[in-house]
């Protein structure tokens, strides 16, 4: 992707009352690890995450806290979700709100102008409805209830009973888009990705589209429908729209031609509302599609996905107090493939903690800093003339950079990380081949000692830059103690396409003692 160009990305809303955990924050990590690097690429970058406020389940729990569906929401935005972007270092460019007002006057504007052209109409409707899911259920996930729902239909996610519900609905005519979104689907192959998920989409499609429900009229909590105040709009309808709204769709003077269409991240639970309901919306509106729909797997945790009706939902500063909020980015990001499922466990953290980080890349810094410091007063020399064991690491930093930039492009962030982590492990064998502390003994030796420590040290400085989106903390402190920012400014504004073009860090910079970037933790852990 060429410099200068739009980058709009963004995470799902999430539904307030559920209580943040590890799943949430690594959907969100993600995210911000992409929109850092666009960020640092150049690019006019946007990175958007939310809340989703309305539905029956938002007002059931507010009323059983003896409150309004307001009042709760807005609680649990100040107590839970954006606590969670702060423990977790999440440089988002906007928080949406779905009872924020430019939401609300946005999502009628769009809905009138689909009933206005015939894409709305008026029915009766009845069906089996799940309050967790927000959802009326396809056949696929309804099953035949054991234990005590035996005799019932329950819900194949929540395994809880469904409800028949039987209402006046709206309806939004998505039998209409079946074929245009297989053909979508065909001319653009990475508009639903990983391949996984694009095919599961393309088999549901496939089948055929009913007409979705789109209004409830049985409570208020929600948009009221523009022309018909007595039914409230469907939470999916209202909450996908957020991703317009929040661009400014509908506004006068705002960003939206500027910023869409976006790159959604998202779980793959939801990857149909996203890569099926949400594009025929578009699709009616006359509006573009996204540029991609990215279902990623889930967190599993002994073998489940995490939950929060089945206890197994692991909160973020339970990890953030003991290894802090950059190895927390790290490890999900490293430790599982993007897009396939992933197992979380305490004994992986702690090891790739230890072996990776305080060992791979922590120690690497303090020992080249170290050596700078002891060897030629705390001044980075002037290299002389480069070897091939040096060209070496220039062509590996160089071709690191390169691949993890081709790999965020394709939203591969596990592999851009690989990439770079050759940096790391290649640096460290270069230092022992080297060996810095015998060529010291000979002040004969000193030209080839100052050209091995310049390596090392721009080869730290290759590493700060690109892994500044994903270790915001770690490489901060790296960038000071490299006292880089003296001639080359400050860490943010380092273009990270040009972070493999190597001798950047000038000669005669001062480096700082640098305190551990990841300190040790005692085994006792979880």
């Amino acid at each position: 992707m060429a410099s200068g160009n739009s980058f709009y990305i963004t995470t799902p809303i999430f539904y307030v009352n559920d209580a943040p955990h590890i799943g949430h924050a690594y959907t969100e990590v993600a995210a911000d690890v992409v929109a850092r690097w666009h960020r640092q690429s150049g690019d006019d970058t946007w990175s958007l995450t939310g809340t989703d406020e309305h539905g029956e389940k938002i007002l059931r729990t507010a009323t059983a806290n003896g409150t309004t569906p307001k009042k709760w929401a807005d609680k649990l935005v100040t107590e839970a979700w954006k606590p969670l972007l702060e423990t977790i270092d999440i440089a988002n460019d906007d928080f949406i709100r779905t009872t924020d007002e430019r939401h609300e006057s946005s999502v009628q504007l769009f809905l009138q102008r689909l009933y206005d052209d015939g894409y709305i109409y008026s029915g009766e409707y009845e069906a089996l409805y799940c309050v967790g899911c927000e959802e009326f259920k396809p056949q696929s996930e309804i099953v035949n209830g054991t234990g005590q729902f035996e005799g019932q239909k329950v819900c194949a996610i929540h395994s809880k009973p469904l409800e028949l519900l039987k209402e006046k609905n709206y309806f939004f005519r998505m039998s209409d888009f079946t074929e245009r979104l297989l053909a979508l689907y065909e001319e653009r192959p990475d508009f639903v990705q990983p391949e996984s998920a694009r095919n599961e989409v393309i088999q549901f499609v496939r089948q055929g589209l009913s007409d979705l429900s789109i209004s409830r009229s049985s409570f208020d909590w929600g948009v009221k429908v523009p022309w018909d105040d007595s039914h409230v709009v469907y939470v999916w309808f209202d909450a996908l729209l957020n991703y317009i709204t929040a661009v400014g769709y509908g506004q006068e003077g705002a960003d939206f031609e500027r910023r869409w269409p976006a790159t959604h991240i998202v779980g793959k639970d939801i990857l149909r509302f996203h890569a099926v309901i949400w594009p025929a919306m578009l699709m009616a509106a006359g509006l573009e599609v996204p540029k991609q729909v990215f279902g990623h797997g889930w967190l599993l945790v002994g073998g489940e996905k995490m939950s929060k009706s089945k206890l197994t939902g692991i909160a973020p500063t339970e990890i953030t107090d003991t290894f802090g909020s950059d190895a927390f980015r790290y490890y999900f990001l490293r430790a599982i493939a993007f897009g396939q499922d992933g197992s979380f466990s305490w004994e992986d953290l702690s090891a790739r903690y230890q072996a990776e980080l305080a060992n791979g890349f922590g120690n690497l810094a303090s020992r080249v800093v170290a050596m700078v410091t002891k060897y030629f007063d705390g001044v980075v020399p002037t290299p002389a003339d480069y070897t091939d064991i040096d060209m070496a690491i220039h062509t590996v930093v160089a071709k690191a950079a390169e691949d993890a930039d081709r790999a965020i492009d394709a939203l591969a962030i596990h592999d851009a990380l690989a990439s770079i982590w050759t940096i790391v492990d290649e640096l460290n064998g270069y230092i022992t081949d080297s060996e810095p502390w015998a060529l010291a003994k000979d002040p004969a030796n000193a030209a080839r000692l100052g050209t091995v420590l310049y390596t090392a040290v721009d080869g730290l400085r290759a590493l700060a830059v690109l892994l500044s989106p994903v270790l915001p903390k770690a490489t901060e402190k790296l960038w000071e103690s490299l006292g880089a920012a003296d001639g080359l400014g400050a860490l943010v504004d380092q273009r990270i396409r040009d972070a493999g073009q190597f001798g950047q860090l000038p000669a005669g910079s001062t480096v700082s003692a640098l305190q551990a970037l990841f300190p040790r933790i005692e085994p006792a852990i979880a």
